[in-house]
């Protein structure tokens, strides 16, 4: 008998060890119907407890056998399931769920303003799903005069702390960090089982246990033991919109006449689109002052040819009616930058300038800056170098430059940072260009990658100031790209000063997505300068062009002088770039309400006629342009025929450029449009949608929609 049970516990060992032998490693990507990763998707082995989720790249991995179903799951999206067989790696894209749910229940804990957090029981919230946006782990609302956020308990800290018990009493670090020593009778530190078994998931990173004499803390509120502990917290003032955007007036109807250059540098910014995607989710009023009409335009990529000659762009243009004024015309300029190959781009010398001060503190600041990061990361190659400077109260290099192969000791660098602190911002732009001067690659790619809310409060913070410390930087040769984060406190005026002074681009990263496509989809573009200093010359024909105005590049014009002084900053493109302008024209003889008073021939300036009214031509555009390591411009120029298409046989391109335009003059309240209906602007993207791969155009109509 003890034989057959020996024998029958061998049979069972060696079972077991089969069946673990059988046991694989499956990896693969979520994503949706567009190619978005789908961050914290749900990967379970059915009929078992074994789930693995994916990170903010959709990726995953899990031990299964061969025989094993996988389900896919993520909230909005239909369940799907793939036997394992004989595969390793298991791509899913799950197609999105039209069923319109009517009521969302959700475990929440209620939260405030920066450091008030309720530690109440947990409770269960019930309401109707209208105007809130839901995803794991996370749900919002946010309408124009609050905002209110729920999260699960595994969102709540960004940082490894471990929890602090005092007398029973969850406190802060900075709480435990006031107790008097002398005060202690016993301390406790739990970890791993021991914690979560007694303290649950918020005990993860382990708990410090305080027994005091006499347990002088026991069953004091908050309040009550801030002032036992002697902290004081400034008030600070409540206030429901603290963001800041540069005014600026938009552009008028000139005349050819009197004004006959148009002059501008290029812009390849797309921040403000990002913003207003932010404020139409939220349900919020849109600031009319951060609606810049051409960022919303080069959100959206085009099909232009690339360019066939020495030059590093190709130039389009399109003439066609007008959809908001029938009388009008609208020319679209159009350049198409070089796609270079990733692997013949040059060695990159980069240094993230990371905004660590407490206002960064936010779920949707520093965490989603790290995470964004760590997408750059990913596209490093060994050639490449980081550094990484933070600055808060003072500026500090927790990185020095490092290969791009030893992406987890980058990543791990990112890790470990947290907010806290006043912020110098001037301070932590000096050591940065100070970093990248050091390293300074020839014929590389020098950046600098600052990363902020924008809130530079100590230092340097007036916008001229910041203007004349970047200009000064410039000189360098070092480029300068800038990533916006947040809201409430969100600096747009400061982030837009620094890209455009600064010889860079700027960016507003709402959430991860849009992360993944600015620095991941579009690295290139985003990263490396193949022009710098690219300014725009127009000369309309006057016996063509009554009138005619630049749409949006307010604060992008230049003097008609400023085109040849190459000591005049303007804007980078960059690999594979694409760049859209668009003019309004009223053409000659048309009557418009948008004219001013033309004035009386004037004596002294009146020509002889020559006899050629160039009928053929409408304008003539010149481009100048330097390398990016130049310091000479190199010119171009082309005649723009005076040729005109029908708009309902106008490009796909060239309907939905116009349709984007047309939304954000519409935002803007703009007095020079006639047609302000939501519905013809949706039939006009509708008409031009197309070459839309990445849903981003789709995305763009349902904000209209949603705007409406």
């Amino acid at each position: 008998m003890k034989n057959v049970k020996l024998i029958s516990l061998a049979l069972s060992m060696l079972i077991c060890f089969v069946a673990t032998a059988q046991e694989k490693t499956i990896t693969g990507t979520i994503s949706d119907e567009s190619g978005l990763a789908l961050p914290g998707a749900n990967v379970q082995i059915q009929k078992t407890k074994k789930v693995a989720t994916t990170g903010f790249d959709g990726k995953y991995t899990i031990q299964a056998q061969k025989g094993d179903v996988l389900l896919f799951s993520y909230i909005g999206f239909q369940n799907q399931t793939k036997t394992v067989g004989d595969k390793n790696i298991i791509n899913v894209v799950l197609h999105e769920n039209n069923q319109s749910l009517q009521e969302v229940v959700v475990t929440a804990l209620g939260t405030s303003k920066k450091r008030n957090v309720t530690q109440a029981s947990v409770q269960m919230v019930r309401g109707t799903v209208a105007g809130v946006a839901v995803s794991s782990g996370y749900v919002q609302y946010a309408a124009p005069s609050q905002n209110i956020v729920v999260r699960d308990a595994v969102s709540i800290s960004a940082k490894n702390e471990p929890l602090y018990i005092i007398d029973g009493i969850p406190v802060k670090s900075e709480q435990f960090a006031k107790v008097n020593p002398n005060d202690v009778q016993d301390v406790k530190v739990l970890k791993d089982k021991d914690a979560t078994s007694t303290y649950g998931n918020k005990a993860s990173n382990g708990v410090v246990v305080i027994d005091t004499k006499n347990g002088i803390y026991k069953n004091l509120t908050e309040k009550e033991l801030d002032a036992k502990l002697n902290i004081l917290y400034p008030t600070l003032p409540v206030t429901p919109n603290q963001e800041d955007y540069d005014a600026f007036v938009e552009n008028a109807f000139e005349s050819p006449k009197t004004a006959p250059l148009s002059t501008f540098s290029i812009d390849v910014d797309n921040a403000s689109y990002t913003n207003i995607r932010r404020f139409i989710n939220n349900g919020q009023a849109i600031p009319k002052d951060a609606v810049r009409v051409e960022e919303m335009v080069n959100f959206f990529k085009y099909t232009y040819p690339q360019p066939k000659d020495q030059h590093p762009f190709s130039i389009n243009t399109e003439l066609s009616d007008s959809p908001w004024n029938t009388k009008n015309q609208i020319l679209r300029i159009g350049l198409q930058g070089k796609n270079i190959a990733t692997e013949n781009l040059p060695a990159s010398n980069m240094v993230f300038l990371i905004d660590v001060s407490g206002s960064m503190g936010e779920i949707n600041k520093l965490p989603l800056l790290i995470q964004s990061m760590k997408i750059l990361v990913n596209e490093l190659r060994a050639k490449d170098k980081v550094a990484i400077v933070v600055y808060a109260g003072a500026a500090g290099l927790v990185l020095p430059p490092t290969s791009g192969a030893e992406k987890k000791t980058i990543n791990d660098a990112l890790e470990n940072l947290q907010a806290g602190g006043s912020t110098a911002g001037g301070a932590g732009i000096e050591l940065a260009y100070k970093i990248a001067a050091e390293n300074f690659i020839k014929d590389g790619n020098n950046r600098v990658i600052l990363t902020t809310d924008g809130d530079f409060n100590v230092g340097s913070s007036s916008d001229s100031d910041m203007e004349k410390l970047i200009e000064q930087k410039r000189k360098t040769g070092v480029f300068l790209t800038c990533l916006g984060y947040g809201m409430g406190n969100y600096k747009d005026s400061k982030m837009e000063t620094l890209a455009d002074k600064g010889n860079g681009n700027y960016a507003y990263i709402d959430n991860i997505q849009e992360a993944n496509r600015f620095l991941g989809k579009e690295f290139k573009g985003s990263m490396f300068a193949i022009a710098k200093d690219v300014k725009i010359q127009i000369e309309f024909n006057p016996k063509q062009v009554q009138a005619y105005r630049l749409i949006g590049y307010e604060n992008r014009k230049l003097r008609p002088e400023d085109f040849k002084n190459d000591a005049i900053d303007a804007g980078e493109l960059g690999s594979n770039h694409t760049v859209t302008a668009l003019y309004e024209i009223i053409p000659a003889g048309v009557e418009s309400d948008y004219l001013n008073q033309q004035p009386d021939a004037l004596k002294y300036t009146k020509v002889q006629e020559t006899g050629n009214n160039y009928s053929s031509e409408l304008a003539t555009i010149k481009f100048r342009y330097k390398k990016p390591d130049g310091d000479k411009s190199i010119e171009m120029v082309n005649v723009i025929e005076n040729k005109t298409v029908a708009l309902n046989k106008a490009s796909d391109d060239f309907k939905f450029s116009t349709a984007v335009a047309w939304f954000g003059l519409k935002l803007r309240d703009s007095k020079l449009i006639s047609n302000k209906s939501s519905d013809d602007i949706l039939k006009l993207a509708k008409q031009g949608l197309s070459n839309d791969s990445e849903g981003y155009k789709a995305e763009f109509i349902r904000l209209v929609q949603s705007a409406i």
